[in-house]
């Protein structure tokens, strides 16, 4: 039987949610969703020198309860060059930096407007460049409610991965320092390692 798994956008995902997804056939993503704060969908964590980093992509409005697809990037800040400017900084120097930032790049410079939409491009190529066999299907509200699991809301920056039961960290190859930093968002992964990052990811599936 085919394994769906219902989820949330995130921005360049981190590993706890590539490793929660690893097995599944389908992702199943939902526009109508109402944005959260303090989540995911706007922010990821990437590793500087020094330090590790969150980009965040700003939101227009005040944010009420509004559907996720409503979600308007705040496009007057310079964020997509501090962005780039940060990822730049932090893996231009990796081994892989410069076969997969142009995919990445290219997104980038068509100026989204809705974040949703921007997340959903970002998380295609990363199933792509991962190697991961996944079809991404758009829940309309007036779709039957079918799939496998649903781990909606349960990815949260405010709870560590240790307290759930998908991400087991698998070290790997890292810029900068010899100690190694756990479920940074996926491009730490894809810079640094290329082609074994599947690999990397699947073992990195928590076992029960």
């Amino acid at each position: 039987m085919a394994k769906s798994i219902a989820v949330g956008l995130h921005y360049f995902p981190n590993l706890e949610f590539f490793a929660a997804i690893a097995e599944a056939d389908e992702l199943v993503v939902f526009p109508e969703d109402t944005y959260q704060r303090q989540s995911f969908f706007n922010r990821t964590q990437i590793r500087l020198a020094n330090k590790v980093a969150t980009l965040s992509v700003p939101i227009q409005g005040r944010r009420p309860r509004l559907p996720q697809k409503d979600i308007k990037i705040d496009n007057s800040q310079n964020w997509l060059a501090v962005h780039l400017r940060g990822i730049q900084s932090a893996y231009g120097k990796a081994p892989f930096y410069e076969y997969y930032f142009p995919y990445f790049e290219q997104v980038f410079r068509q100026n989204y407007d809705d974040l949703w939409k921007l997340n959903r491009e970002m998380l295609t190529i990363c199933l792509r460049l991962l190697g991961l066999p996944v079809k991404l299907r758009v829940q309309d509200e007036s779709d039957d409610q079918t799939w496998t699991q649903d781990i909606r809301g349960q990815l949260m920056p405010s709870v560590p991965f240790s307290e759930r039961n998908y991400y087991q960290p698998e070290p790997y190859f890292q810029l900068f320092g010899l100690d190694f930093d756990p479920n940074l968002s996926i491009l730490d992964l894809l810079f640094c390692e290329g082609p074994a990052s599947k690999s990397i990811v699947l073992k990195s599936v928590k076992k029960h």
